[in-house]
């Protein structure tokens, strides 16, 4: 069970490689579910999540576990290791109810909790939930600008007000204030001219996807620093942090390949998607390297059912050290 005593792992470390694990809560049972994340916390990971979905995004429909009634049950579970979802859809609540929610986690887990925080983008999910999903990309990233200041507002113990937009609290107060002084904010997305000057403004870190490849990545790295000189932030108080979908470790790739195929199934038939850190534990470390390299200190690796054990423990004890080695250049 948490405890106020236990030092919460730390959120950024800039000469240092922080891992993360992603749980996908598709397709799963809740005891698997809840393994993998004990595990996780065991094995030493810095920073724990899963999605804020309600329906399957990837492959066929199957179970699918609420995210933040997910994490309230991990933070009981474990001790050290930081939570929160990459990402909480913006359009699914009211940020006034959103800054209260991550305000409990936060005494829940003594201190652990992170705001992972995008735009949303499934359609399906609310168009069959009955969710506001707006006009476009462009006015659900309009709303997530309106909803960030509210929550800096409410996480900083000040209330939150606003009169004009979607957003209208009249004085939204949250009492208690969280546990942390300041609760890390992270932005998910990294759309060049809207994303990352919300990242600028507002967050503590920002999120990009893997897929991008590592020139993309650099791209927008030099963006995001632009955009901080532009609203006079210091974008060294800025994490950089990547989120990786699918880590296999295998003593060879056909083993590594085997092993992707065999997800893929057990995942409604999801996609493979191409150039993951599929393989032997070379392979992982020639596709990490490179981010850690261009100045990513905090990789988050998604592990989809069944939260495969044997690359979550490989991960930390075999490609983690070389990761921290370049990081140390």
């Amino acid at each position: 069970m948490a405890g106020a005593a236990t030092r919460p792992a730390p959120w950024h470390d800039p000469e240092r490689v922080l891992l993360g694990v992603n749980l996908w809560s598709m397709h799963t049972t809740w005891a698997d579910l809840l393994a993998a994340a004990l595990r996780a916390d065991d094995l030493g990971y810095d920073t724990l999540s899963t999605s804020d979905h309600v329906l399957a995004c990837v492959g066929e429909q199957g179970p699918v576990f609420e995210g933040y009634l997910s994490l309230a049950a991990w933070a009981q579970a474990t001790s050290r290791v930081r939570l929160g979802l990459l990402a909480t859809a913006n359009t699914f609540r009211e940020p006034t109810l959103l800054a209260k929610m991550i305000t409990t986690l936060d005494h829940i887990s003594a201190g652990r909790a992170f705001l992972g925080v995008g735009a949303g983008w499934f359609e399906a999910e609310h168009t069959g939930y009955g969710l506001r999903f707006g006009a476009g990309p462009g006015e659900r990233l309009d709303w997530l600008g309106e909803a960030l200041p509210l929550l800096r507002s409410m996480l900083a113990g000040e209330p939150a007000r606003a009169t004009a937009g979607r957003y209208r609290p009249a004085d939204a107060r949250n009492d208690p204030r969280p546990v942390q002084q300041r609760i890390p904010i992270v932005v998910a997305g990294d759309g060049e001219r809207v994303t990352l000057r919300l990242v600028a403004q507002y967050a503590d870190a920002c999120n990009f996807g893997f897929h991008h490849g590592t020139d993309a990545l650099a791209r927008k790295e030099r963006i995001l620093r632009e955009h901080c000189a532009d609203v006079g932030r210091d974008e060294g108080e800025i994490a950089r942090t990547t989120e990786i979908r699918v880590v296999i470790i295998r003593d060879t790739r056909r083993e590594a390949d085997r092993a992707y195929a065999a997800l893929r199934e057990l995942n409604g038939d999801a996609p493979i998607w191409p150039d993951q850190p599929v393989g032997t534990p070379d392979d992982v470390f020639e596709k990490l390297e490179p981010m850690v390299a261009l100045g990513f200190r905090h990789l988050i690796c998604g592990f989809p059912y069944p939260h495969d054990a044997e690359s979550m423990v490989r991960l930390r004890s075999e490609v983690l050290p070389r990761l921290q080695a370049t990081a140390s250049r």
